[in-house]
């Protein structure tokens, strides 16, 4: 099966794809097909050039640098730009906190926080997993008790990615502890990273990186006028903000990328002295792979063309669980073409080991989060149960 778009979709098409190919530094575009990290001021100069084009959230509310695209165009502008190798518009910002600020926000929220959030003049990070809510998310314990026209913030989050970086947190927190259902009890604030008591501390991961943190909170105190929304009705937006979060976690054109580099190589490497991609079960692998994926974007076209007003559709949870299983699918695969040259993770840059190879290991280990964070496969498995198929 091909989409076919139509004269304006491909012509649409090939405008998203000039611009990511024409206006972002090619520096920055190279790193992200070799797999390689991405550093802060390359994702702010990326992102302060889509803004400027009015390409770094189209999804907002138009007033707030949102375009008028059908649902087919934002899919295009998302594929084109991970098939470009262009570091996507920070989601922490583009697609968590921006949209619930959009939405819930009070009119000075707006006024002071979206234009920053677009232009990525502020990066947010996520302060909701906690040492024992993770996946049950709404057992979180941090507190906020209002003295006067404040908040005092006592508690601990954990796996905050990019922590390092952020100028703020969005941040849940248990403002009701007495109330009779948990999620009922929890309220969502936002300050800086900076604001006194706030401390963070980097977590090394399995692959030896160190994209993630614990962040403490000891007596912080954060202005009353920067709760979002209503007290209490925490959960209701983080809700909101996970289900826009997991619709942009399936990765489409990234995992369509990676497929492709994948034949690629598996057409230059030998095994038994013929190429790997003439091995009859590596090449059902790959098309096997292929298909699953086309059925992902699929779904992906079915789940934005049915999202309203904004709101995500309960099929994100499919996309967030497929599309995380593809990506998994897809760097086990380049190490199994890599083979022995896989083990060479941590070889000297001027190593014979092609970069690719290197990168295949550690690429394979940091993915095994992709099932976890955004709400884990299990919880989305017992949403599709209970929203999709009412069992």
């Amino acid at each position: 099966m091909r989409l076919q778009l139509s004269p304006e979709d491909e012509a649409f098409r090939q405008e998203m794809r000039t611009f990511f190919t024409t206006k972002v530094p090619q520096t920055t575009r190279d790193a992200v097909a070799a797999r390689r990290d991405v550093g802060r001021e390359q994702y702010v100069e990326t992102q302060r050039i889509l803004n400027a084009a009015g390409l770094a959230v189209p999804h907002w509310p138009a007033e707030w640098g949102g375009r008028d695209w059908t649902p087919l165009q934002r899919h295009i502008w998302r594929e084109e730009m991970q098939l470009a190798c262009v570091p996507e518009p920070l989601a922490f910002n583009t697609s968590m906190i921006g949209p619930v600020i959009a939405a819930f926000g009070s009119d000075a929220q707006k006024q002071r926080f979206l234009p920053a959030t677009a232009n990525l003049d502020i990066w947010w990070c996520q302060g909701f997993s906690e040492p024992d809510a993770g996946s049950d998310l709404a057992s979180l314990r941090t507190t906020a008790v209002r003295e006067g026209d404040e908040y005092v913030v006592n508690g601990q989050k954990t796996w905050t990615t990019l922590g390092q970086y952020a100028d703020w947190i969005f941040c849940l927190v248990r403002t009701d502890p007495d109330a009779p259902k948990k999620q009922r009890g929890i309220s969502m604030l936002v300050f800086p990273m900076d604001t006194p008591g706030v401390t963070l501390r980097p977590i090394e991961l399995i692959d030896g990186g160190f994209e993630v943190n614990e962040v403490f909170f000891e007596d912080v105190r954060v202005p009353a006028e920067n709760l979002i929304g209503e007290e209490n009705r925490g959960w209701d937006y983080a809700k909101f903000l996970l289900g826009n979060e997991r619709a942009g976690i399936a990765r489409v054109g990234a995992t369509k990328r990676m497929l492709a580099d994948a034949k690629q190589l598996a057409s230059e490497v030998l095994a038994d002295g013929r190429p790997l991609a003439e091995d009859p079960r590596m090449s059902a692998r790959i098309a096997e792979l292929e298909n699953e994926l086309l059925a992902l974007e699929l779904t992906a076209l079915r789940v934005v063309a049915h999202s309203a007003d904004g709101k995500p559709h309960p099929a994100s949870s499919v996309l967030k669980l497929r599309g995380s299983e593809l990506q998994q699918a897809a760097t086990e695969l380049f190490v199994d073409i890599a083979g022995p040259l896989s083990l060479a993770s941590f070889a000297d840059d001027d190593s014979a080991v092609p970069e690719w190879a290197r990168a295949a290991t550690p690429e394979y280990l940091n993915y095994r989060k992709v099932t976890i964070y955004g709400g884990s496969n299990e919880v989305q498995r017992t949403i599709i149960a209970g929203t999709i198929l009412g069992l």
